[in-house]
């Protein structure tokens, strides 16, 4: 056949270290329908600063597939929520070949079309918070390229219809497809009058929504005549594909006939009029999402290449497994976004006859609802068993509601179909299930009720069976319970959710405590973080008792919206916040860096030289605010503001040296014991910060952060001379100009101003 090439590319992302599913970078992919190939081309590069970054550590990345939905991971291997389905995914390593950049390949035959989803992120790091801007980070770019190769102008086969084929010497294989409507229960695919050099020399195999593979349902002509392949329970809507291959070394030319009988179960006496194929067959609609993933069994479990299948010869006649009852319809409420409830009309209560099954359907919207959490609920009406002991079995399946000729049977599985099992009865009247991440389409829902006897499950009889059923779909499991945040995350034009959990907890729902904080240690981790701000206390006390009450003002505020910042900031249950978030996050660092500020400002004595000098404080709070307002948590935005105040106290204290002829502060006890040890205080403080704060010891190196700066504070804040009370006032001079007093010991900085004698210099 001909064949044609398509590429897709993303744009290369950031990769996260794996903390949760909000870490991950998610791509979507489109596979469209009869390809026969797909490769991924998964390129990885590192940068630093703008540049190569050959000198940034090696980090493996893992990378998922699945088909139909996002993969549900479990990189930690935590423990799921209850009552929760996993569903399977591919997952690829990636190591590095070069010093910056490596590539995968990761090659897909005959994959299943509809959507695709690449999930890719870096291992669990130690969780270091690092200063942003303080140093240029190693950053692990990925960018996926796909490649597909697709058949066009594939044979269609309708529905009882003999077509007359022919296999030249040089060709291996002949493909067909046919489309299945709903209401389907038998696909049985039949080749006639083969001759061939051998006999018949064929392999005959079939296969939903992709063409065959070489474990794919196959039988060999020469061992069976005739030569049928059946498929039961067939997927609905969807293209089946049908490869007639020859056996390798066969000479000559191979003639055959093939066709196709589908079986309506809604009469299960006739098949579908070969004159009249159904309507949805001659629509032959594209297929909107594709069922793939491991855990809904798309296909049988891989075999050997000479393996066969040997299905059963197919009667003629029907049987009983063939029919197919009533599916009831669900009614779609959309509230939010990934909060959709299905109601059942005339429900919620459902009716479990004994003689046959209740069977309900619930739609899922294609790329829109993958990416929350479904959840089904059933609660039986022990009331209505009669005193019998009655067991409801409800069999979820994708794109196929199963229903079993065996009535005693309680599985949930066939050789191609695979779904979720549910049971209640008297003793455990509830029964949950939950899919995250589920694939589009129609889910089907059997419910059945069966008597458990000596001898097993038996038929009831006259005893109809009540059920509550709930059928709904949430963005996260249990919204992440109380240690978790349930995060709408996007990529692209697609939209997800997923847990972000805190205070030690992790999993998929947040319900794994192996490393959960206890509430003891909750409750002490805020008491430091919060209590350490009473360090606050002194600084106040000294700034009040040496007349700096703007100083002293700032203090308090800083020490109460730390309080109450770190209060509202905890990751668990030990949380108080008497203002949104946000806000006391904005109080807290401005008030932090305005104590810094106005320490500086106050060690620069401006007051004497420049007669308005409070403008600076105006001009600084104006400064931090519009840093804070660009970015919190930039250095440069932080520590620009914070240098500029050094440089004024570095400027006025130069300028005072030059005119006194000799160095400020004069004393050397002002250096000793309050100048050095205030900067060591405050360096170190900077340098546990900045370099050695991790998530795990965040709770006491933060707290030591608020009693090292506080007590800087208290050593750095500079004596105000009091004014002597045996100084009168002294004569003015009479003329033009101005007079400016300047008093020596304010000058000098001494620490006790009643210890020297005060002369004033008046100058004018």
């Amino acid at each position: 056949g001909l064949f044609v090439t398509d590429y897709f590319t993303r744009t290369p992302r950031k990769l996260s270290p794996f903390r949760s599913f909000a870490s991950i970078e998610l791509f979507h992919f489109h596979i469209p329908e009869d390809t026969v190939i797909a490769v991924w081309n998964l390129i990885t590069f590192k940068e630093q600063g703008g540049t190569f970054g050959d000198q940034c550590p090696d980090r493996s990345i893992t990378v998922y597939f699945r088909s139909g939905a996002p993969s549900v991971i479990n990189p930690l291997h935590t423990h799921f929520p209850r009552d929760t389905a996993v569903p399977g995914s591919f997952a690829l390593t990636l190591t590095w070949t070069l010093p910056n950049r490596t590539t995968g390949v990761f090659n897909v035959t005959s994959p299943l079309p509809g959507d695709w989803f690449l999930a890719a992120h870096l291992p669990k790091d130690e969780g270091k918070i690092s200063v942003k801007g303080l140093y240029e980070e190693c950053q692990y770019l990925f960018q996926p390229q796909l490649i597909v190769q697709r058949l066009v102008n594939i044979a269609v086969l309708y529905p009882g219809h003999v077509s007359e084929q022919s296999m030249a010497p040089h060709n291996r294989s002949c493909l067909y497809k046919v489309f299945v409507p709903s209401y389907t229960s038998r696909v049985l695919v039949e080749v006639l009058r083969c001759r061939g050099a051998e006999g018949c020399p064929l392999w005959l195999r079939v296969r939903a929504k992709a063409p065959p593979l070489h474990n794919s349902t196959t039988l060999d002509c020469r061992e069976h005549t005739p030569c049928q392949l059946a498929q039961d329970l067939p997927f609905w809507q969807h293209w089946y594909y049908v490869l007639v291959e020859k056996h390798p070394g066969v000479p000559g030319t191979v003639s055959f006939q093939v066709t196709v009988q589908l079986t309506d179960c809604s009469r299960p006496s006739l098949a579908r009029p070969p004159f009249l194929p159904s309507s949805a067959s001659m629509n032959m609609p594209h297929s909107f999402g594709s069922a793939g993933g491991l855990a809904l069994g798309d296909s049988p479990p891989p075999t050997s290449p000479n393996d066969t299948r040997h299905p059963v010869p197919i009667p003629v006649t029907s049987h009983a497994g063939e029919r197919c009852w009533p599916v009831r319809p669900t009614l779609r409420n959309e509230l939010d976004t990934f909060s959709v409830h299905f109601y059942i009309f005339f429900g919620p209560n459902v009716s479990v006859p004994p003689d046959r099954p209740a069977v309900f359907v619930i739609n899922l919207l294609p790329v829109l609802d993958s990416g929350g959490v479904l959840n089904l609920e059933l609660r039986l009406n022990v009331s209505s068993l009669c005193g019998e002991n009655v067991t409801v079995f409800g069999c979820l399946n994708h794109e196929v509601p199963l229903t079993s000729g065996d009535n005693t049977s309680v599985t949930c599985e066939t050789e191609s179909l695979a779904g979720f099992l549910l049971s209640v009865n008297a003793t455990a009247s509830l029964s949950r299930l939950r899919i995250p991440y589920p694939q589009t389409g129609s889910w089907y829902l059997s419910l059945r009720s069966l008597c458990a006897t000596e001898h097993g499950f038996e038929p009831c009889t006259n005893v109809t069976a009540e059920v509550y059923l709930r059928a709904y779909l949430s963005p996260c499991i249990n919204d992440c319970g109380i240690y978790g945040q349930c995060k709408l995350l996007r990529t692209n034009n697609y939209l997800y959710a997923a847990c972000e959990c805190k205070a030690g907890w992790n999993g998929w729902g947040c319900t794994d405590n192996a490393e959960a904080f206890s509430y003891g240690f909750q409750l002490l981790s805020t008491l430091l973080l919060c209590l350490s701000n009473v360090m606050f206390v002194p600084p106040v006390a000294i700034a009040v008792r040496s007349h700096y009450l703007l100083e002293a003002a700032v203090y308090i505020f800083t020490m109460f919206f730390s309080t109450f910042y770190h209060a509202c900031d905890q990751p668990g249950i030990v949380v108080f916040c008497i203002m949104e978030y946000d806000v006391l996050q904005f109080c807290d660092f401005l008030g932090s860096l305005m104590s810094v500020w106005v320490t500086v400002i106050a060690m620069a004595r401006l007051q004497p030289v420049v007669k308005q000098a409070s403008v600076l404080y105006l001009l600084g709070a104006m400064l931090l605010s519009m840093a804070l307002q660009m970015d919190r948590h930039g250095l440069w935005n932080l520590l620009g503001p914070s240098l500029f105040a050094l440089g004024i106290m570095a400027v006025a204290w130069t300028a005072r040296t030059i005119r006194r002829r000799h160095c400020y502060p004069p004393t050397w006890k002002r250096w000793a014991f309050y100048l050095c040890p205030g900067a060591l205080i405050a360096a170190a403080a900077v340098l546990l910060y900045a370099f050695v704060e991790t998530e795990e010891n965040y709770f006491y190196i933060h707290s030591i952060w608020h009693l090292l700066i506080a007590g800087s504070v208290g050593f750095l804040l500079p004596p105000r001379a009091k004014p002597s009370r045996r100084l009168g006032p002294l004569p003015r001079r009479k003329g033009c100009g101005y007079q400016l007093c300047v008093n020596e010991q304010e000058e000098l900085g001494l620490v006790d101003p009643a210890v020297a004698s005060i002369n004033s210099i008046c100058t004018s």
